[in-house]
């Protein structure tokens, strides 16, 4: 059965729900519901992790390609901790081309998606939050300048984690709760078809 690896951060691992709730695992679930045969994720990712340290995570981990679809999400911590930006490319760009390269160097088997919104969270200030909107605009820009080019498939949910819907987040009041994720899988989905050859 085709195989999925999923890299990332908390946001892939899903800190704070249930494994099924994560979206890796929600979207391989629903691309089986599909009839779209795919094993569940490998999942390369912690709760943290900036791109750099993702990077370090993917050669301690040394998964063994190809797979038939790989999955990025990561940057939230690079700006979360002030990191600069030019840094953070630098570093997004080496963990997409690692991420080709485990996908058999097909890059539209690589889908990428953006980094979300914690600004609308409580965990963030109110004074905060434009700022950290506009970082994050910044970021993503930035982000899907590398992805597109290469022949990546960019998915956006950064809007879907600006909605602030009831039951949208965890007790913690900041990662997504399974509802938000289901979302993001609704917008993968299709990328995730294409990547697969269905």
């Amino acid at each position: 059965m085709p195989r999925f690896l999923a890299l990332g951060d908390s946001y892939t691992i899903g800190e704070g729900v249930a494994e099924p709730a994560c979206w890796p695992r929600q979207l391989a679930a629903s691309l089986r519901g599909d009839g779209v045969p795919l094993e569940d994720p490998l999942i390369v990712a912690r709760t943290g992790w900036t791109v750099d340290e993702l990077d370090a995570g993917i050669t301690a981990a040394a998964p063994t390609g190809p797979f038939a679809l790989v999955s990025l999400l990561v940057g939230v911590n690079d700006q979360f901790r002030g990191l600069p930006l030019v840094g953070f490319l630098r570093g997004y760009a080496e963990v997409l081309a690692r991420a080709v390269t485990l996908a058999g160097d097909d890059p539209s088997r690589v889908v990428v998606l953006s980094i979300p919104d914690w600004g609308v969270t409580p965990f963030a200030a109110d004074d905060r939050r434009a700022g950290i909107a506009a970082a994050i605009d910044a970021f993503n820009a930035a982000a899907r300048g590398i992805v597109e080019p290469v022949g990546a498939r960019w998915v956006d949910v950064t809007g879907d984690s600006r909605e602030r819907t009831d039951g949208w987040l965890t007790t913690d009041g900041l990662h997504p709760s399974g509802r938000q994720y289901a979302a993001w899988t609704a917008r993968a989905l299709p990328a995730a078809r294409a990547a697969l050859g269905y």
